[in-house]
């Protein structure tokens, strides 16, 4: 007897967003800098390094490994338990991942 069900359509949601997040990472991270060093503030803390952002690196690192970190979790956890923490874990690295790019767009 047989009493396991199929994974749901939104376990596979969950997933494809999840890995989304996780392959749009490293690009979020690589365009903010770009549209951040493009501005006169930005070109000036590179080359003179004055007028720099006044976001800690400390803090853009963690919102860096929360994200990839939560993407993985949420992509190693059992499809059919716990569908809502799951759930939380997607929002929650997406959520770390967008304010990861609004800090960085910040420091400009």
């Amino acid at each position: 007897m047989n009493t396991a069900q199929p994974p749901q359509p939104t376990a596979r949601a969950l997933t494809g967003c999840s890995l989304a997040g996780l392959l749009l990472l490293l690009p979020t991270v690589v365009v903010a800098w770009i549209a951040v060093l493009a501005t006169e503030r930005g070109s000036r803390c590179l080359t003179y390094g004055e007028q720099c952002s006044s976001v800690p690196g400390g803090t853009l690192w963690a919102c860096f490994w929360a994200a990839a970190a939560l993407g993985v979790l949420a992509l190693a956890w059992p499809r059919a338990r716990w569908a809502p923490a799951r759930a939380a874990a997607v929002a929650l690295q997406w959520g770390v991942q967008l304010t990861l790019g609004a800090l960085i767009l910040s420091g400009a």
